[in-house]
């Protein structure tokens, strides 16, 4: 067996960012968490990185933002993963040129795990977040460094608990409200899973230069499947509303920021269906369910029967 490669991960004790730790410390992988001084003695994610030391995760610390900082951590290691929130997509130009600097990496995942960024048909605002993400997928390429892009489309743990009803804590019983005419096909991704299928990729030499899309087959639903499997499992029938896209689109010209940027997601997920709308080309990449299939992934019926 080859060694495996030594992973760090900058933005760890992020939403997406502590499962994907989590799974490069439980696949053997060694890994590193770069973590700015003051998360140590952040009441809430201090206990995040206690976790990680508990699972035997290397912390560094260092800040995005200090250049020497980040070229020392991307030296003791082989792939870098960034899983840094919106507000510092753009700024991943940073860990692009202390990668470049250090000389060492053998392959770059940036922040992405959420609709490919190259294959939608966003409005604004969804169009420029996205473009930002793409704008870094371009700076990669330009630079030759080797890279995998995982777009991993829907958080299960944030749509499904509320079916993505606006102020909802729980799964609708009575009414439930969906966007355009429910038929476009989304895709919920447990977390934990979405952080296996990254780390199957880092040593896996088909996934270079290429994207895994996290898109398996029990987790592609339209809205009204998803509907009716929640009817399914409360044994009821509920009341529908269905919002034409005509309106959606008002909503978001006519909403602030940051709701018309939430608003024009949806619309990209919910009515365009840009996670599911088209097919995977081998020149491009794979799907991961088909890639990776002793990956044991958590279906959406599974997440929802938790709900009950």
């Amino acid at each position: 067996m080859a060694e495996k490669s030594k992973v760090l991960i900058i933005g760890g004790t992020g939403y997406i960012g502590k499962f994907i730790v989590e799974a490069s410390a439980k696949e053997g992988h060694p890994t590193f968490a770069l973590v700015r001084e003051s998360t140590i003695s952040d009441p809430v994610k201090g206990k995040i990185v206690e976790n990680f030391k508990n699972l035997g995760v290397h912390i560094l610390i260092g800040d995005l933002y200090d250049h020497d900082s980040l070229v020392k951590a991307i030296k003791q290691v082989d792939v870098v993963i960034s899983t840094v929130g919106q507000m510092q997509i753009a700024d991943q130009v940073k860990i692009i040129s202390a990668i470049k600097e250090a000389g060492n990496v053998k392959r770059f995942l940036p922040s992405e795990f959420g609709t490919d960024v190259d294959l939608n048909n966003a409005i604004e605002p969804a169009k420029s977040a996205f473009g930002i993400k793409a704008q870094i997928r371009r700076a990669i390429e330009a630079e030759g460094i080797p890279y995998t892009y995982v777009p991993a489309n829907c958080f299960a743990a944030y749509f499904l608990p509320t079916l993505s009803q606006p102020g909802a804590t729980s799964p609708p019983r009575d009414k439930v409200v969906i966007q355009g005419d429910g038929n476009a096909k989304a895709v919920f991704n447990d977390e934990s899973d979405i952080g296996t299928y990254t780390i199957k990729t880092v040593d896996d030499p088909r996934t270079l230069n290429k994207t895994l899309f996290i898109r398996p087959p029990k987790n592609t639903y339209s809205f009204n499947e998803l509907v009716s499997l929640w009817e399914k499992l409360i044994g009821k029938t509920i009341e529908k509303t269905y919002v034409p896209e005509e309106q959606l689109l008002k909503q978001i010209q006519e909403s602030p920021i940051p709701i018309n940027i939430f608003l024009a997601i949806s619309h990209s997920i919910f009515v365009n269906g840009d996670g599911a709308n088209f097919e995977i080309k081998p020149s491009i990449g794979f799907e991961a369910s088909e890639l990776y299939p002793e990956v044991k992934y958590t279906a959406v019926e599974e997440i929802l029967s938790r709900f009950v």
